[in-house]
């Protein structure tokens, strides 16, 4: 793989010195477990972890209520076009009352009840390092998980090298991988406001809100939950198409229990509900 790019330097000088340190990086570990969402962050490391440490590289998928069905899939396709080791676990948080309750910090009862089973995963394959997918730019915005991943040894291999979300998508491009363009995602938990209890039927209603969307053409999109109200967020070159789609989309979020559908006009943006922390 880095013969390939060596043959082909197609990137930024200072990208390309950034793509080098990161493979340094991951061949500098024993072995490795990889928190693994499909999102395009955590799929460059998982990607990377296994073409440079082969079968001491494993990436793991939290199945659990707030990961999208879609997204589950994804991660085992992926797995098997990469011919990387994979295993999907189902993790607990939502039976975690502090989580459930929705407080500012529920992001931390998540990553940690997550990082709790990787540490145990680490101890059958002796001498791997946790990896998540936090990158530089997350550094800057409200994220109580990376206390957990503090907490908990978990390495961040894109942000310790000096990756953004920009820089990554374009490694991701150049190295091929199949979800290169996959719109940002959160967990669905993210879909709900801070005091709003977070419950299965509340983050499959959401998941259902979304998909509908999606199958109306909409691609970087979230729904929030606001009780009865559904806020859509979508691009704002797109506010039109959710106005000429405005009766289905209306008629469809009513099925899923939605008494109102509202538009934001403030448009997508990646953690919206942390505005005003």
């Amino acid at each position: 793989m880095v013969a390939a790019l060596q043959e082909t330097p197609t990137l930024a000088p200072v990208l390309e010195e950034k793509y080098y340190r990161l493979i340094d990086y991951l061949s500098r570990l024993d072995g490795a477990i990889t928190a693994f969402s499909g999102g395009v962050d955590s799929s460059l490391v998982a990607y990377l972890a296994h073409c440079v440490l082969g079968d001491r590289a494993l990436a793991v998928t939290s199945c659990s209520e707030s990961l999208t069905g879609a997204d589950e899939v994804l991660t085992r396709e992926l797995a098997e076009q990469w011919g990387m080791a994979h295993r999907a676990i189902h993790t607990g948080e939502i039976n975690n009352p502090d989580y459930r309750a929705n407080p500012v910090n529920r992001c931390y009862f998540c990553k940690s009840t997550l990082y709790r089973e990787l540490a145990k995963l680490a101890q059958e394959l002796e001498g791997s390092a946790l990896l998540n997918g936090t990158n530089q730019d997350d550094l800057g915005d409200h994220r109580p998980g990376l206390e957990a991943a503090r907490e908990f040894g978990v390495l961040s291999p894109l942000s310790e090298c000096g990756l953004g979300k920009v820089e990554i998508r374009i490694l991701a491009r150049h190295l091929g991988l199949e979800n290169a363009e996959k719109p940002q995602a959160a967990c669905l938990s993210s879909r709900v406001p801070y005091g709003l209890e977070i419950s299965t039927p509340v983050l499959k209603q959401v998941e259902q809100a979304e998909a509908a969307l999606r199958e109306l053409g909409f691609a970087q999109l979230r729904v929030r939950h606001h009780g009865e109200i559904a806020r859509i967020e979508v691009m704002p070159e797109q506010f039109d198409k959710v106005l000429a789609n405005r009766e289905v989309i209306e008629r469809q979020f009513r099925l899923l229990g939605y008494r109102y559908t509202t538009l934001d006009l403030k448009g997508f943006r990646s953690g919206s509900l942390n505005e005003g922390l």
